[in-house]
């Protein structure tokens, strides 16, 4: 990853919290915890994850430039969901908590050196090193991918 690239992936991260934000300011309950189907996740949820996977974020990529031989511990999206109570957290503070995670994320980002992201942790679920530059990239194109979820889950909601 050049330079370039990193500020394009730390710009698009940058932005995320905030499309997120916007694209549930004022949705009523009904939106907020409606699911297609049981096992899949409502917007309650979504946002959830986006509070807590920064949280993971922040640590592994802590491990990866502080950390001899570090190794990933493997989450489950879905146990966290299930199990740490996101539908029982109010929204604008799911909200609030994923951009000031991301905030400081990208604050530490801001000061890698290149060298930096070559840096690695092993991750057991994948079964191979994964490196700073790709959990950045990883990073940049997540919370985009749940803003296309957020507004799909908004439109089937409505339909029913």
């Amino acid at each position: 990853m050049n330079e370039a690239e990193l500020k394009q992936h730390l710009e698009a991260a940058e932005k995320s919290p905030k499309q997120i934000a916007a694209a549930v300011s004022g949705l009523p309950d009904k939106i907020l915890r409606y699911k297609p189907s049981p096992d899949k996740w409502c917007i309650l949820e979504v946002l959830g994850h986006l509070a807590d996977i920064e949280v993971v974020y922040a640590y592994r990529i802590r491990q990866m430039l502080a950390d001899k031989k570090p190794v990933i511990a493997p989450m489950d999206g879905d146990d966290w969901a299930r199990n740490l109570g996101y539908i029982e957290t109010p929204p604008a503070e799911l909200v609030a908590l994923y951009g000031l995670n991301r905030h400081s994320n990208l604050r530490l980002l801001r000061r890698l050196k290149p060298a930096d992201l070559g840096k690695s942790a092993f991750h057991p679920e994948l079964q191979r090193e994964v490196t700073v530059a790709e959990m950045i990239e990883k990073m940049s194109g997540h919370g985009a991918g749940h803003l296309q979820q957020i507004e799909r889950l908004k439109k089937e909601s409505a339909g029913k």
